[in-house]
């Protein structure tokens, strides 16, 4: 069986002839290009590695930014409820406490004790700004990673139709 390189090469071109000669040279690789080789693949290697661990933090920090909304959502959405309730007296002033991620709502009772859960601090601050009219402020932090955390507002005024 020939193989391409043995034909006849009358018929081929100079520059494609000694491109196939030099395919053809049969010496194999010395230890150089190898350990070339190798070094190049460990460097990508590592590179690899390296993005690995930083897309590890981008995760941690997106999943307590989530849990974050999710808590001063639910926070603000009870204020709401509560202030808009005519029977309700609203306390001006501010409260922080502690809130772990398996509680969303910040009312004490989770559904499961989590080991290792995250433990978020809420800080709530309520002004009066008006005639029946209230704003409230709702601060989630999660400290040592994020000390400033999120903050969201809401104004809220009383309505007759929310009284229960």
């Amino acid at each position: 069986m020939k193989l391409y390189w043995d034909l006849n090469l009358k018929n081929i071109s100079k520059g494609t002839e000694k491109m196939l000669r030099i395919i053809n040279n049969h010496r194999g690789i010395s230890i150089i290009e190898m350990m070339v080789a190798v070094v190049i693949t460990m460097i990508g290697v590592l590179s690899i590695f390296m993005l690995q661990s930083s897309s590890w933090k981008t995760v941690a920090k997106s999943d307590y930014l989530g849990r974050a909304s999710q808590i001063l959502a639910n926070e603000l959405q009870r204020q709401e409820s509560l202030i808009c309730n005519r029977h309700y007296f609203v306390e001006i002033g501010t409260k922080t406490f502690s809130v772990k991620a398996s509680d969303p709502d910040a009312d004490g009772v989770a559904a499961t004790a989590i080991s290792g859960d995250a433990v978020y601090t809420m800080s709530i601050k309520t002004e009066n700004i008006g005639t029946e009219i209230w704003r409230v402020t709702v601060t989630v932090s999660w400290p040592p990673l994020n000390p400033q955390g999120i903050t969201e507002n809401l104004v809220i005024t009383r309505q007759a139709r929310c009284g229960f």
